[in-house]
């Protein structure tokens, strides 16, 4: 329960990187290349530790999570949204968008910052919507960056499912990007990449049958 109120805590703070910089780029555009940050982080630890930077470091991530957990219908987030076709559409549309207002600015500092603002501002209020009406991280699982992040994850900080797992389906009920971990307990290791590595599932399990980098009950090595 530690780790889930940490997250809490840190969210209630990284998610103020989103209005700061939609709202300081509205009146200086050159803060929108703040928003190559995140690009950079998300995919930078997804070599080392999968998506976790999706977790508490992600200003918009954390801000669906706070604000959006009462309000949104949460009902289950449908298969499409995790379809290969959207994701690379999604990839393939937001880097055209940004690619094409880039090159009809360039040199110009002030008006490529206003593109990533716009493109901010415009996704942002896609994933509101998203959040109101399905879930709140419905849009994690078409952001470009996410995805990018879910391709290169494999076998990084895995989490650990053993054979005390009991299949209750906990764990999915309190994951808040819908995944189902008791569906791998056959083969030990959760083999979804889009984990956030959270740990939310690893507090909620009443069978302490889950664990994040190492099986539950061993000691890591020294």
């Amino acid at each position: 329960m530690k780790q889930t109120a940490k997250r809490k805590h840190l969210q209630k703070f990284t998610w103020l990187g989103l209005p700061a910089v939609i709202i300081t780029g509205l009146f200086y555009p050159v803060a929108g290349w703040l928003l190559f940050g995140c690009m950079i982080g998300a995919v930078g630890l997804a070599f080392r530790r999968g998506r976790n930077w999706c977790d508490w470091m992600c200003p918009r991530g954390s801000f669906f999570d706070l604000f959006f957990s009462k309000v949104s219908r949460k009902i289950e987030i449908p298969a499409f949204f995790r379809s290969k076709a959207l994701r690379i559409f999604m990839l393939g549309t937001i880097f055209t968008a940004m690619g094409v207002q880039f090159y009809f600015a360039w040199g110009d500092l002030n008006a490529m910052g206003m593109a990533l603002v716009r493109i901010l501002t415009i996704t942002t209020i896609v994933g509101i919507i998203l959040a109101l009406f399905i879930h709140p991280r419905t849009w994690c699982h078409i952001c470009p960056m996410g995805t990018v992040a879910n391709w290169i994850s494999e076998g990084r900080r895995p989490l650990y499912i053993t054979e005390d797992c009991s299949n209750c389906g906990k764990c999915a009920r309190v994951c808040p990007m819908q995944l189902t971990p008791h569906d791998y307990r056959e083969e030990g290791i959760m083999g979804d990449n889009d984990c956030i590595k959270c740990g939310t599932c690893v507090a909620g399990c009443p069978r302490k049958a889950l664990a994040m980098d190492q099986k539950p009950g061993q000691e890591k090595a020294a």
